[in-house]
């Protein structure tokens, strides 16, 4: 199962619209369980990101297609990062030569 981690900056238009951006992170959340996955996670953070979210369960394609879909939107930018969790580590690390 993957496992994406999704920065997120807002745009001029999504900081206007802020007042509907927790229905928006409802929505992605939806989009996200139609696709076959799940939103384990969604924070808003201060620094560098304004929000960060962790998704399960996507392949490659269809977490390209939902993040293409979320930038088309206007929102936010985003930064996607595959993420391997501590046991798909150590499988890895087992194979080193």
């Amino acid at each position: 199962m993957a496992t994406h981690i999704v920065l997120m900056k807002l745009t001029e238009q999504g900081i206007k619209d802020i007042k509907n951006a927790p229905q928006r992170i409802d929505a992605a959340a939806k989009a996200i369980e139609a696709m076959g996955g799940k939103m384990t996670g969604f924070y808003v953070t201060m620094g560098e990101y304004d929000y960060i979210a962790i998704t399960e369960g996507l392949s490659d394609e269809a977490g390209a297609s939902f993040i293409l879909k979320l930038g088309s939107q206007g929102n936010v930018r985003t930064t996607t990062l595959k993420a391997f969790t501590k046991q798909e580590f150590a499988e890895m690390v087992k194979k080193l030569p």
